[in-house]
């Protein structure tokens, strides 16, 4: 009997010590991590602003592959929630959710999960850092808070969350860090900051029958746009001798830019001419349009022509090729200017695409809405293309 009673003191001992030293313990936890980056704050906003990539940096989807994920609400911002349900007991179900974002500051997360503790929240501060007046790179710093209340249990499981969400945080962070050095250096939304209608898109690019060639010339713009203008003449060789027209804007799509060389392939979607047959209008109205009608007024009247049916046969002449290229859905900008420009454009239009979650495929091109001269004298108006995966 004696025994019982020194085992249940001892007991009562070990239960108030648990009571007065959980009681002193405290109700509210707050960790931080932080990592720098030298992509462009744009960039970085845009990714920790919606779940696009998400999984490509969060270890949450590491914990458990075959967990169920579902993303809902709006694309970006306030409002868009990510919940996940695992099989794993040591994982269970719950969610993120982005309950707050200012742009180039902070971006704020409210999270459930099976760990103890309520109002759990994680916020991603976003700093300009750098020497000089111009500060280059972003200091990411998440902070997670969350409380306790009098829950005693979870006041000592807060002795851990350090060791917890602490390393998922720093791992997360580092992959976050290495997720952005893929994505090209360019800040997207200087190519609408003065037109909205700028910015970039996903369209869907119909059929097109394409006669193009191939070549590799010096980085000079007087050769390029030489050797643009002479492989243009065998395209329209070949489409006078098959009885085609234009179906839209010349394209340059870009095979490699090098420092010294610049390969390219030169593309004129074609169709085979409407009307052919019908009666031939009058001489002197005739002449009178082709005085009238510039280079950019027939790409633009060709542009609105609906897509090729399919595969046209047309004989070939010289070092002109036949592509048919079938439809794809594809990223595009619109940029006016000098082509000298086109390469940042291209850039700018991949960190677009992948900052949204997208993959490019292919070979970026653009189309010279406004024909060949004008791109090399600062009147180029272009739309910048990249297809999608």
């Amino acid at each position: 009997m004696t025994r019982l009673i020194e085992v249940l003191i001892s007991l009562a001992i070990v239960a108030a010590l648990f009571v007065i030293v959980g009681f002193m313990l405290p109700s509210h936890r707050h960790i931080e991590q932080s990592v720098e980056t030298n992509r462009k704050m744009t960039i970085v906003y845009d990714t920790l602003n919606s779940f696009a990539r998400f999984q490509q940096w969060n270890v949450l989807p590491l914990r458990d592959p075959a967990m169920d994920i579902k993303i809902s609400g709006p694309k970006s911002g306030p409002g868009a929630q990510l919940d996940f349900s695992s099989k794993e007991r040591s994982v269970g179900s719950g969610s993120w959710k982005l309950v707050d974002s200012v742009p180039g500051k902070s971006v704020t997360y409210e999270i459930t999960n099976k760990e103890p503790g309520t109002n759990k929240v994680s916020t991603f501060k976003l700093e300009p850092t750098g020497r000089g007046s111009v500060k280059r790179n972003v200091r990411i710093t998440q902070t997670y808070d969350v409380d306790y209340g009098m829950n005693l249990f979870g006041r000592y499981a807060g002795m851990y969350v350090a060791s917890g969400m602490g390393d998922s945080m720093k791992m997360s962070l580092g992959r976050l860090s290495n997720l952005l050095a893929a994505v090209p250096n360019f800040d997207y939304t200087e190519l609408s900051k003065d037109d909205p209608s700028k910015a970039p898109s996903v369209v869907e690019r119909p059929a097109a029958n394409l006669l193009l060639v191939s070549t590799a010339v010096e980085r000079n713009n007087d050769v390029v746009e030489r050797t643009m203008k002479n492989n243009m003449q065998w395209i329209e060789k070949v489409m006078k001798a098959n009885n085609l027209e234009a179906d839209g804007p010349v394209r340059v799509i870009t095979n490699e830019f090098g420092s010294d060389t610049y390969s390219f392939d030169l593309a004129q979607p074609v169709r085979k001419k409407s009307g052919a047959a019908d009666a031939k209008p009058d001489a002197k109205d005739t002449a009178a349009t082709s005085v009238e009608e510039t280079e950019a007024d027939k790409v633009a009247d060709a542009d609105q022509a609906p897509a090729p049916a399919g595969k046209l046969s047309i004989k070939l002449e010289g070092p002109v090729e036949h592509v048919y290229e079938e439809s794809a859905q594809v990223a595009v900008v619109p940029f006016s200017g000098h082509m000298a420009n086109l390469p940042k454009v291209r850039d700018a239009l991949r960190a677009w695409v992948l900052t949204q979650g997208m993959e490019t495929a292919g070979r970026p091109y653009e189309a010279w809405d406004a024909g060949i001269e004008n791109g090399f004298i600062d009147k180029g108006e272009f739309r910048v293309y990249w297809m999608l995966r």
